[in-house]
């Protein structure tokens, strides 16, 4: 089960998109697959729970995390080898942790818990509540927005996340992920070249 829920060792820049549902991250995560050439990795969640609704008109259950993190996983590590110097990821195991625990009164399960505090990120880019709620079959608690968000900022805190908060409109949120990211590429390509000048 652990191995399901680990991310295979690969170098890489890997970028989180994270935060409260319908917050502009699937927008966000596309542009900047587009704008690195590069590709992002879905939310497994939404198709899952898409076809769970379009089968047996349920929406998510505590017994579905774990598939769902099992899904997110495999997704991830799979894309991660077609990836060019950058990952953007639309999710990871810590959002799902979050909603474990926002939605199910604290229950984690502990394989999601440790793999939540395992796998490892560059970058988390934290969504604020800032743009209009989108309704759909699988979204809910619209009136609980800025206590997700609270939720969130949290988890990063609590789990020693480097992060940046974007608000404001499209361009502004792409504009300071950009910075933030070509920063992270461009130490990662220093080191790289130091190590290599050290071992010649």
């Amino acid at each position: 089960m652990e191995e399901k829920l680990k991310q295979k060792p690969i170098n890489i820049v890997k970028i989180v998109l994270f935060g409260p549902e319908s917050t502009g991250k699937t927008t966000l995560s596309k542009h900047l697959a587009r704008y690195y050439n590069t590709v992002w990795a879905p939310e497994f969640a939404r198709e899952y729970l898409q076809k769970k609704w379009n089968n047996e008109r349920k929406t998510c259950e505590a017994k579905d995390l774990l598939p769902i993190a099992i899904g997110q996983m495999k997704l991830e590590n799979k894309l991660a080898k077609k990836a060019d110097k950058v990952l953007i990821c639309d999710t990871d195991l810590l959002e799902t942790k979050v909603y474990s625990q926002e939605f199910y009164g604290g229950f984690v399960d502990e394989n999601l818990d440790e793999a939540a505090k395992t796998n490892k990120y560059d970058l988390y880019l934290l969504t604020y509540i800032d743009t209009p709620w989108e309704e759909d079959d699988l979204r809910d608690r619209p009136e609980q927005r800025l206590e997700m968000f609270n939720a969130f900022e949290k988890a990063l805190k609590e789990h020693n996340c480097k992060y940046i908060l974007l608000k404001g409109d499209k361009e502004t949120r792409l504009k300071k992920a950009t910075q933030a990211i070509d920063n992270i590429i461009a130490v990662k390509e220093n080191l790289h070249s130091f190590s290599k000048n050290i071992n010649n």
